[in-house]
């Protein structure tokens, strides 16, 4: 019986290594935004503390998608300030367009959407930076406004979602 599994294993490894063989896709990972939409949000305004959480965010995700050698991260620094003023889910899709600017293959882009300091909703898109055509969405809610509720949530979508999303 071990000796029938053995190929099968073997051919789900090189299948699983095939994408590596194509080479990282370029991508530039904006920074998240938020969609505060909770009655706090509207009485106080924007807190410190929710918007370390979201450039932590990018950061991560930068830094994680990098490391898998699945993806190669282009710095967006010389545009992120312009990004940063866009609405990057409302612009028209000028998240491709910064991302082509800066020579990247896929524009990544991200939202938390706050309802309330306990139910927070998190949303990662992939679009293709020539054709502006979505690859993929991948989204999670979590409970907690909290620094360890949004690292985890974003910790889950990637190993779940993003690094088991086909790019080629």
């Amino acid at each position: 019986m071990t000796r029938n599994l053995l190929p099968i294993v073997f051919c789900a490894t090189l299948a699983m290594q095939a994408p590596a063989l194509a080479g990282p896709r370029t991508a530039a990972i904006f920074d998240f935004e938020l969609i505060d939409s909770s009655l706090e949000g509207e009485l106080n305004g924007p807190r410190a503390d929710e918007a370390a959480r979201l450039s932590r965010l990018g950061e991560v995700l930068r830094r994680q998608l990098a490391a898998s050698g699945r993806y190669a991260v282009i710095d967006i620094a010389p545009l992120a300030g312009e990004a940063r003023a866009s609405n990057l889910q409302a612009c028209g899709g000028c998240d491709t367009a910064f991302a082509r600017r800066l020579g990247a293959e896929l524009a990544i882009t991200g939202t938390v959407q706050k309802i309330s300091n306990l139910i927070l909703h998190m949303s990662v898109y992939v679009r293709d930076a020539n054709s502006g055509r979505p690859i993929a969405e991948m989204s999670a809610d979590f409970r907690g406004n909290t620094d360890e509720s949004w690292a985890r949530t974003l910790d889950w979508l990637i190993r779940n979602r993003l690094l088991a999303l086909k790019t080629e």
